[in-house]
């Protein structure tokens, strides 16, 4: 046995060499190459994932816009574009080209989005959730990768909101060399010049993101200039693969000259026109923060966000309305001192929120669950004498304010939600959360006795909620759900305006809900979203005409009652191949409102009023956008129809408008927008934008405060071209 092995091994190492020798018969042939040529179809509006992070967001109305995808004037920030797939979006023109987005969503107030809780990259950005929410923080659409928005019925994730939250997610570092660099650059009408400069990289265990954006504009109406400047800094460390550290500072400022109100016949005869040229307004805000992301096990992920948004909002005004003429006094040869405001804000949040899964009914559910703490101190000091001069300047001729007053809160919020996911197509959400705080006021305003303010409010809300989801195919659900919310009386509520006015001590805080049915999904060439809504708003802010003691006339400052919104939102989007190289997009994204007072009163005059039936001010009844994208090859073109109906600026429902232009129907107003886009390489890419190329004039909105009672255009037909690179 023995030998016969020996004898096969070495006929099996003498056929081996043997065959080292042997010639392949096997012929060799050389391919000619194949070029593979079609065109691929960009996606830029998405939904949230079921579940994402420490996040819940299946049964919810969600929306993720693409921003790398669009083809908009992007520098000039126009809301209208950039919401454009998003049905029931209102856009609030107020700032002008290229400063900050006022939106809302199902009948709410635009002003600053203060209806929205507002974050980026999930860090919270408004000013002071229970002072004064407004996000002043002002983020380059250029930094800027995604847009998430949640509607309302998310409010037990986020707190205190009616609108939902709205997450704009900057750009990722570029985890495949150690420096990417990215340069866009535009220049447009009225003396529009952005540069917008980021970095990116990885090194190591570390990730690193940095960006600066620097804009100057002369701006549409005279006097409307403004100068703006924004950076921020984001260090990560991978310290394991499931333990991630991000520590993140932000900051924008602008200052932007504000042009003044104009009444209606100013507005017909120039709405460029400008009825004040000293007036100056500047938010400089900074938000740091600290983020760890620790997946713990693979059915357990626990984040802890701190963070704080400290800055002022700071403005210098002639503040009177526009049948006031800002002019030089006889008696001085000067002009009249301005008005100085600042606030100052030092808001911090932290926040820690554990998702953990588990297995129930042969399926996967799953529990968010955390604890959020706030601590805010507001310190507004207003109608500070200010200077004669015309340039801006915050500095005071006499001593002291006339309001001075801290706002501090502190808050607790215990949430948890659950998702019990009953087989794989259906699941029930069910939630809660504790909001437990106080604020307390405390300071003087000098026209007003210190006992007479309301300087303690408490916040206990207890919210629930409950959401579902169906899902027929992996592509296509129907999604229902219904959520409390509130939003807190804010420090403007509180303040005494003159001597003449006096605010509730018993201020009550908004509260409602929100429900919501949608029917959304993905066939074929078509992509669709159809929702019906409803939102409940008790306790709306308002002031009746009431009698003193002595029997003095007094304006009372109180709850005035409650609305309601219902209305219906439609998305449908349907993709076509056309060839090779080209491709054809078209959408509608179209909203019905109804938004009505309920068991109202206000004061008109000397008189209180009912309003109930009266519609909301500010709500059009009607809002759409529709349009299309052409692509050819590296061309694209776009066009944008927007279409407004027309509201109402006051509870009244005033139609005639007023001497000042502060009350009075807001006309209908429709807008078309332009955009090609050509990919010379890779790397560069160019565009050119047409922004209301029919040279609509129109205004959104009339405000009745900030930036001053009256009509205040919004931009007529503007140009801009924007180059890109990245090496």
């Amino acid at each position: 046995m023995n030998r016969l092995l020996r004898i096969s091994t070495a006929l099996l190492i003498a056929s081996t060499a043997f065959g080292q020798t042997t010639i392949d018969t096997v012929k060799n042939h050389e391919l000619s190459p194949v070029t593979i040529e079609g065109v691929r179809i960009l996606t830029d509006i998405k939904r949230l994932e079921p579940i994402q992070g420490t996040y819940i967001y299946a049964g919810k109305k969600t929306e993720v816009i693409d921003m790398t995808q669009k083809n908009i004037a992007m520098t000039e920030k126009y809301g209208r574009q950039i919401f454009a797939k998003i049905p029931g979006v209102f856009v609030y023109d107020m700032d002008g080209t290229g400063n900050q987005l006022n939106i809302s969503t199902r009948g709410l107030d635009p002003h600053r989005g203060w209806e929205f809780n507002i974050r980026k990259d999930g860090i919270l950005t408004n000013s002071d959730m229970y002072g004064y929410p407004a996000s002043h923080y002002n983020i380059p659409m250029e930094a800027v990768e995604r847009i998430e928005l949640v509607r309302g019925s998310g409010s037990l994730q986020y707190g205190a909101q009616f609108g939902g939250m709205l997450n704009y997610i900057s750009k990722q570092p570029d985890t495949t060399k150690k420096i990417t660099f990215e340069s866009i650059n535009t220049i447009g009408s009225y003396g529009l010049v952005s540069t917008y400069n980021g970095a990116s990289g990885k090194i190591g265990k570390f990730r690193y993101s940095t960006w600066v954006n620097k804009k100057w504009i002369t701006g549409y109406r005279e006097n409307s200039d403004a100068k703006y400047d924004a950076e921020a800094v984001s260090l990560f460390y991978d310290a394991t693969k499931n333990l991630h550290i991000k520590l993140e500072w932000t900051h924008s400022n602008y200052i932007i000259h504000l042009a003044g109100p104009l009444t209606d016949n100013m507005f017909q005869a120039n709405p460029k026109m400008s009825t004040r040229s000293r007036n100056y307004y500047q938010p400089n805000i900074h938000v740091p923060s600290l983020t760890i992301d620790w997946n713990i096990t693979t059915s357990t992920k626990l984040r802890l966000t701190s963070s704080a948004v400290i800055g002022a909002r700071n403005s210098v005004m002639f503040d009177k309305p526009a049948t006031v003429a800002d002019t030089i006094v006889p008696a001085t040869l000067q002009y009249n001192n301005r008005q100085v405001d600042i606030d100052r804000f030092n808001s911090q949040t932290t926040e820690l929120r554990l998702l953990q899964s588990y297995k129930l009914l042969k399926q996967t559910s799953s529990l968010a669950a955390g604890v959020q703490y706030m601590n805010n101190d507001l310190h507004r000091q207003q109608q500070g004498k200010g200077t004669t001069g015309t340039n801006f300047d915050l500095s005071l001729v006499k001593a002291g304010w006339g309001r001075d007053l801290h706002y501090k809160t502190s808050n607790i919020a215990i949430f948890a939600e659950n998702r019990w996911l009953f087989t794989k197509r259906f699941s029930i959400n069910t939630g809660l959360r504790m909001e437990i705080g106080e604020t307390n006021m405390t300071g003087v305003i000098t026209y007003y006795t210190d006992t007479a303010l309301p300087n303690t409010i408490k916040h206990t809300f207890p919210l629930f909620g409950l959401s579902t989801q169906y899902d027929v195919t992996e592509k296509i659900n129907i999604y229902a759900g219904w959520s409390q919310a509130y939003r807190p009386v804010i420090f403007k509520d509180i303040i005494p305006q003159s001597v003449y006015e006096v605010s509730d001590k018993n201020l009550k805080d908004a509260y409602g809900y929100n429900t919501e049915l949608g029917f959304r999904g993905k066939w074929k060439f078509l992509k669709w979203d159809v929702t019906g809504f409803y939102l409940q708003y008790n306790n709306r802010l308002g002031t009746l005409a009431q009698t003193d003691a002595a029997g003095n006339l007094i304006i009372f400052r109180t709850n005035i009652g409650n609305s309601r919104t219902a209305g219906l939102e439609f998305f449908l989007q349907g993709d076509f191949y056309l060839g090779k190289k080209a491709s054809l997009s078209l959408f509608t994204s179209t909203s019905f409102m109804d938004a009505r007072y309920q068991n109202a009163t206000i004061k008109s005059g000397n008189e209180n009023v009912r309003i109930t039936g009266s519609k909301v001010e500010g709500v059009p009844s009607w809002i759409t956008r529709n349009g299309f994208t052409f692509k050819y090859s590296l061309v694209s073109f776009s066009a944008l129809y927007s279409y407004t109906s027309e509201n109402f600026a006051d509870p009244l429902n005033t139609v005639s408008p007023s001497a000042s232009g502060a009350t009075g129907l807001v006309p209908s107003y429709q807008l078309l927008d332009l955009n090609v886009a050509i990919r010379l390489t890779k790397k560069i890419k160019l565009s050119v934008n047409a922004n209301n190329l029919l040279d609509e004039h129109y205004f959104t909105k009339r405000p009745q405060f900030y930036p001053g009672p009256g009509i205040w255009s919004s931009d007529g037909r503007t140009f801009s071209a924007t180059a890109s690179i990245k090496i």
